[in-house]
C-alpha cells in the first residue's frame, strides 16, 4: 500500500474548514447546554415536586437515549409533527444542546451539593434571599468544583458532534466521508481526521488543567 502525503495535504485545508464547524457546533452546544444544565439542576434541587419531576425526567431520557437518537427525533421525526423542515445546522445545534444540557444538569447538581450547607444558612442570616445566596455564593464555588467535568463534557461533545455527519451536515467527519468518496484515500483521511481531532482535544484538555491551576491560585490568595 502506498502512503499518499499529497492527498494528506491537499485535503488538509478543507478538513481543517470542517475542524472549524466541528468546534463551532460544539461551544455553542455546550454553552446552550449550560444555561439547560444551570436552571434543570436548580430545578431538581427545588422543594417543587412537579418542577423537580419534569427535571428528573428530562434528564433520565436524555442520558438514557443515545445522542444518534435525539438527533433523528430532532431532524426528522420532529418536522412530521410540526410540519416544518428543520435546517441542519439547527437540528445539529438543537440535539446536541438538549444532550449536552442533561449531563451539564447533573455537573452543576454535584458541585452544589458539594458546598457545605453552612454556606446557603450564612447567606441566608445575613438576609439575602434563597436566589441571592445562590448566585453570589454557591454557585461561584461549586464552577470552581465543575471546571474538570465541564472540560470533560467539552471534550465529549466535541467527539460526539461527529454524529451529525448522518444528517449530511459538513463537519470534521462528514468532510473526511467526502473526500475519500472522491479520492478512496480511506486510510490517509481518517489518519488525517484522527489527528485533528486529538490536536483539539489536547488543546481543550491542557485549558482545563490551566484554569483549574489559576482558580487554585486565586482561592490561596
Amino acid at each position: 500500500m502506498n502512503f499518499d502525503f499529497e492527498l494528506i495535504v491537499r485535503s488538509f485545508p478543507l478538513l481543517l474548514l470542517g475542524a472549524g464547524v466541528t468546534i463551532q457546533i460544539t461551544a455553542l452546544s455546550v454553552g446552550f447546554g449550560l444555561l439547560i444544565g444551570m436552571f434543570v439542576s436548580l430545578a431538581r434541587l427545588s422543594k417543587i415536586k412537579p418542577l423537580k419531576l419534569l427535571a428528573t425526567m428530562y434528564v433520565d431520557f436524555i442520558r438514557g437515549t443515545p445522542l444518534l437518537v435525539q438527533i433523528f427525533l430532532i431532524y426528522f421525526a420532529l418536522p412530521i409533527v410540526t410540519g416544518t423542515r428543520i435546517d441542519p445546522f439547527v437540528a445539529a445545534i438543537t440535539a446536541c444542546s438538549i444532550n449536552s444540557g442533561a449531563y451539564v444538569a447533573e455537573i452543576f447538581r454535584a458541585g452544589i451539593q458539594s458546598i457545605d450547607k453552612g454556606q446557603m444558612e450564612a447567606g441566608r442570616s445575613l438576609g439575602m434571599s434563597w436566589t441571592q445566596t445562590m448566585r453570589f455564593i454557591i454557585l461561584p464555588q461549586a464552577f470552581k468544583r465543575i471546571i474538570p467535568p465541564l472540560g470533560n463534557e467539552f471534550i465529549a461533545m466535541l467527539k460526539d458532534s461527529s454524529l451529525v455527519s448522518v444528517i449530511g451536515f459538513e463537519e470534521l467527519t462528514r468532510r473526511g466521508q467526502l473526500i475519500i468518496a472522491r479520492t478512496y484515500g480511506s486510510f490517509e483521511i481518517w489518519l488525517t481526521v484522527a489527528f485533528i481531532y486529538l490536536i483539539m482535544t489536547f488543546t481543550i484538555s491542557r485549558l482545563v488543567d490551566f484554569l483549574e491551576r489559576r482558580y487554585k491560585i486565586d482561592d490561596k490568595h
